[in-house]
């Protein structure tokens, strides 16, 4: 049986590893609620006719099998590692502090002409308490009243975007990327005309009828020293992979960029992503392809930037704008477009089995990838959604889309 990590030594070590990742059915959504894994139970019968020593002998193993077979609280086991899982529910939340509501030029755009412009940093102080992986994803409780009038409103799931170590690297916060959510004159509206007011960041809209996110404007309006309500972590589909020669394509629109950050954080910037002589354990290669409408929405560019410039060749970054760039054939730049410019190098990229494609954000992205390589696939006598299924199966190719 392969060596487990306990959660005390994965508060430490987390950063450190790399976890190998598992498809998992209660691999939650992004905005889905909490997963919760299936309860493991033993039981065994022991026959009239054994001898007594034989029915103690049958008893103790039998007490045995279901003590090793009782889910252990708080962790999952993926691939032979601990991991922590779920040591919050949503009856019993972590009570965490906003620590920063950060906004800076990469976190809050400036308007585009759009009513959801407004992108937010956020940390909040977890005291050691809610431990997680590279990622994983955590739980917000709003008061509410949500859509259905629910108080508190119900748990909204968020990619993290910090890694394990927390931005300060003290093990004791947690950062998300989170957009505000407004619509206006939609479906739905929980503000009627002329009582929408503004916002933190100083927005409203007066004259139309407004539905604002729930838990997104919650989040983005919070302040420094606010409580914040906590679940989780959760999530084994978007793990980082167990080799540290592995190469990492990852695909994100908007908010999606959030995991991403997170694996950006422990493989170039961490301590605990150093090795010994002073490079990074991590070997291979890390290409970011982020799709967004206006390049005010681009978030982390900063970070990007100083990525490239340290590590030219482990990371790569290209950045589709759909309302703005172009390609020569005049088509919006989408996340298939711009992989398109590429789509020999990262189809060779592909078939290396030590390869993996990591994608968060809006669902589009996945026919995206079968434009941009079904083409290549074919010239290679293969069919993409089958070579897309045979990555998934090698646990290669992880999706988290919404």
């Amino acid at each position: 049986m392969a060596q487990t990590l306990a959660v005390g030594a994965l508060l430490g070590a987390a950063s450190t590893a790399f976890i190998a990742p598992s498809r998992s059915a209660d691999a939650p959504a992004l905005r889905g609620g909490v997963a919760q894994g299936a309860k493991m139970t033993g039981s065994s019968s022991v026959s009239g006719a054994m001898g007594g020593l034989a029915v103690v002998a049958a008893v103790a193993g039998a007490t045995s099998c279901r003590a090793a077979a009782v889910k252990k609280k708080g962790v999952k086991v993926v691939h032979g590692k601990e991991i922590p899982w779920n040591l919050f529910s949503p009856k019993a939340p972590y009570n965490g502090k906003v620590v920063a509501n950060d906004f800076h030029p990469q976190t809050l755009t400036e308007p585009t002409g759009d009513a959801n412009w407004e992108t937010t940093h956020v940390t909040f102080d977890h005291g050691g308490k809610v431990p997680y992986i590279e990622g994983q994803s955590i739980g917000v409780i709003a008061p509410g009243p949500d859509k259905k009038g629910e108080q508190p409103a119900k748990i909204r799931l968020y990619s993290i975007a910090s890694s394990a170590v927390g931005d300060n690297e003290t093990s004791q916060t947690v950062s998300l990327c989170v957009k505000r959510v407004v619509e206006l004159d939609g479906k739905f509206s929980n503000r009627a005309k002329g009582e929408d007011k503004p916002d933190k960041a100083g927005t409203a809209f007066p004259d139309n009828e407004v539905y604002r996110g729930v838990c997104s404007n919650h989040i983005c309006d919070m302040s420094v020293g606010d409580d914040v309500l906590i679940t989780g972590p959760t999530g084994a589909e978007m793990l980082l992979p167990e080799d540290p020669e592995a190469n990492i394509i990852m695909l994100a629109t908007g908010t999606g960029i959030a995991p991403m950050r997170s694996y950006l954080r422990l493989l170039f910037n961490d301590k605990a992503g150093a090795a010994a002589d002073g490079s990074r354990k991590f070997k291979g290669l890390a290409w970011l392809f982020m799709g967004v409408p206006y390049s005010k929405s681009l978030l982390y560019d900063d970070e990007h930037q100083v990525y490239k410039k340290e590590y030219p060749d482990q990371f790569k970054y290209d950045y589709a704008v759909s309302r703005e760039d172009k390609n020569a054939a005049g088509q919006k730049m989408y996340i298939q477009t711009k992989m398109a410019e590429y789509a020999e190098e990262l189809w060779e990229l592909m078939q290396d089995e030590k390869t993996h494609v990591y994608m968060c954000g809006l669902k589009g992205m996945e026919s995206g990838m079968a434009e941009c390589f079904g083409p290549i696939a074919e010239k290679n006598g293969l069919v993409w959604t089958e070579f897309a299924k045979a990555m998934k199966k090698a646990d290669r190719y992880h999706v988290e889309v919404y």
